[in-house]
């Protein structure tokens, strides 16, 4: 029996659902979620590994058209997953604003020239059944999709016919290898201080609104696992505006509480451990137009020629 492993690039707009899809996948909360567009920022990689092979699931930022600052690092972030991935999923999410959100990734992983194949997420959505159709219809049109997947991440008890339908579609893309990519015990191979970055910033977009989220990053600046059974953490809440600040700390530093709280709960799920994590809130203004604070906060962009 052979044995196939590779990385396949789930693709799509912003919001798409294409987090929901690989924790759904990795059956592990490694990808950040909320109702909130752009929450995705770096690739996130989850692993499922068989006896017929590993397959690599990758998820990337909402696709964008943007040369300069963050955005610039997520549509490069996005452009990258495509090319470096074996197999990708065209993620189509039937609340997209317009048709030809859906036919621009179904043009972008066509021109890709890899195999695809499409997911339809959020098909719980009564009141979108129309636009499901029609996304039905428009991908009758691109003959080279491979195989079409329904996903709801409401489904329960459903949920291993689409994961095993999936997972069965991609492997069989993928190209034949001697051994894994990946110790098959790992469900990522990220770090802890990675996760408990996104997971902290998944509690700002949570507690936070309108554009603060946005103009927040989160900066793991200590990790002390000196004491194994109880680790400190210790972070900073990088904000663009100096009126951003009181807003993150909240009244009485409420809303600071909160988001520590909410993430420190999180940690100690992905632990196992009782953990003391400690946030402060800095100021350096308009870092997502600064390539030295962005390289410093691991948001990399290349120069533009």
């Amino acid at each position: 029996m052979s044995f196939r492993s590779g990385f396949v690039g789930l693709i799509g707009q912003p919001n798409a659902g294409k987090s929901t899809l690989l924790n759904g996948l990795v059956n592990e909360k490694i990808s950040i979620v909320t109702p909130k567009p752009q929450t995705t920022r770096r690739r996130i990689l989850g692993i499922v590994s068989s006896a017929k092979g590993q397959v690599v699931f990758v998820d990337s930022p909402g696709v964008l058209d943007a040369e300069v600052g963050l955005n610039a690092f997520l549509s490069k972030e996005a452009k990258d997953v495509i090319a470096q991935s074996d197999v990708l999923v065209a993620v189509l999410n039937p609340d997209a604003k317009k048709k030809e959100d859906i036919d621009k990734i179904l043009k972008m992983v066509q021109a890709a020239k890899r195999p695809w194949v499409a997911v339809i997420t959020k098909v719980d959505m009564a009141n979108h059944f129309g636009r499901i159709k029609a996304i039905k219809d428009l991908l009758a049109t691109y003959t080279e999709c491979k195989a079409l997947i329904e996903f709801s991440n409401t489904w329960g008890v459903d949920d291993q016919h689409w994961k095993d339908q999936l997972l069965s579609e991609v492997l069989r893309l993928l190209p034949e290898t001697k051994e894994p990519l990946y110790d098959i015990e790992l469900f990522t191979p990220h770090s802890v201080r990675e996760l408990t970055a996104e997971i902290i910033r998944e509690k700002c977009f949570e507690c936070l609104d309108k554009e603060v989220p946005y103009g927040l990053a989160a900066r793991v600046d200590q990790y002390d696992e000196s004491n194994p059974k109880l680790p400190k953490i210790y972070v900073s809440l990088v904000v663009a505006r100096d009126a951003y600040k009181p807003i993150v700390v909240g009244k009485g530093g409420q809303t600071i509480k909160e988001i520590g709280t909410r993430a420190r709960k999180e940690l100690e799920k992905l632990i196992g451990e009782k953990v003391f994590l400690k946030l402060d809130v800095v100021v350096r203004p308009d870092w997502f137009d600064n390539r030295n604070i962005m390289k410093e906060l691991g948001y990399v962009v290349e120069k533009r020629k």
